[in-house]
Formats: structure tokens, sequence, C-alpha cells
């Protein structure tokens, strides 16, 4: 399968939607987060197309604090001041979509957009046990605080917090 990856538009919520409700059954999401997150930062906000052009995936990103993820289906109101780093806030791929490369792309194209707006850290909450996969698109577990601890509970049993040192391409 030749997919890409392109921006996200208003007019692909309502796929977002559909595929979030596929792939996170776990985790919903009001589709008001990715819309918000979409309108507060655009450049991480991301779907996956097909060679059809249809959209088999999306990601959402957007600055954050270290060690701060937001809580799930809560909106942000607006981005941090001083954000120290990238935040994959989601990612969902439909199962046909899996084993296309696409995750190592948007990996990619995240360490671009984080380097351009000199976050120097990406970070995620990987869930249901998918820390090893985070690990080899080069992300590392990093131990939580308490206060973060609790947090992460809310995400699930195998929920991790990780972070990948921001490295752009050279051109």
């Amino acid at each position: 399968m030749k997919a890409r990856w392109r921006a996200m538009r208003t007019e692909d919520l309502a796929a977002v939607e559909q595929i979030a409700l596929i792939v996170h059954p776990d985790y919903p999401e009001d589709i008001a987060i990715p819309r918000e997150r979409l309108a507060l930062f655009p450049q991480g906000c991301r779907v996956a197309r097909d060679e059809a052009g249809a959209i088999i995936g999306y990601a959402v990103a957007h600055p954050g604090l270290l060690g701060a993820p937001p809580p799930l289906d809560s909106l942000l109101g607006a981005l941090p001041a001083a954000p120290d780093c990238l935040y994959l806030h989601d990612v969902a791929l439909l199962p046909a979509a899996r084993g296309a490369g696409l995750g190592a792309a948007l990996v990619a194209e995240l360490h671009e957009v984080a380097a351009g707006h000199r976050l120097p850290l990406l970070a995620l909450v990987a869930v249901g046990n998918a820390a090893p996969y985070w690990q080899r698109q080069g992300f590392a577990l990093r131990h939580p605080e308490p206060a973060l601890a609790a947090k992460l509970a809310s995400y699930g049993d195998g929920a991790a917090y990780m972070t990948a040192a921001v490295m752009p391409r050279t051109r």
C-alpha cells in the first residue's frame, strides 16, 4: 500500500471521528478534542491517505509541557506559553494501513515540526502496551514522578510516558 501523510483540514474531522471509534474504542474522546487541537496548532495535525485518497489514519500533536500530558478527553483552552516539547496526543491507523511505514514517516514529520518551533523533545503516552513500538521509533521510557504516574493510570494498564530528542533531517 502506498500511503502518505498530509495536513489535516476541518473537513477531515468526520473521518477522524470514525477512525477513532474503530481504533480507540477503549480511549473515547469527543470530536471537540481534535477540532480544538487543529484550531490551536494545525501544524501538528495530519491525516494519512491511501493511493485512492481515502483517509486511513490521523495524528494530532501540539506543543506541551514535559511530564504534563493533558488528560484524555479534555480541551486545552490554549497552548502553553512556554512549551518544552511537542506532545503526540493521538495517532490512529486503520488495520489495513498498518505496516506501510506510516508510523516512521509520522515521527520524521514530527521531528521537523518540533525543530521548526525550537522544541527539543517529542513526548507521548504509549497506551495498550505500545511502548516497544515507540521504542523502535526512537522514544525512551521516562519514569514518572508520583503526580504523572497517577495521571497515567487514567490511560489504562500498560500506559507509559515516553520522550525522544528532536533530530530533524539534515538536508
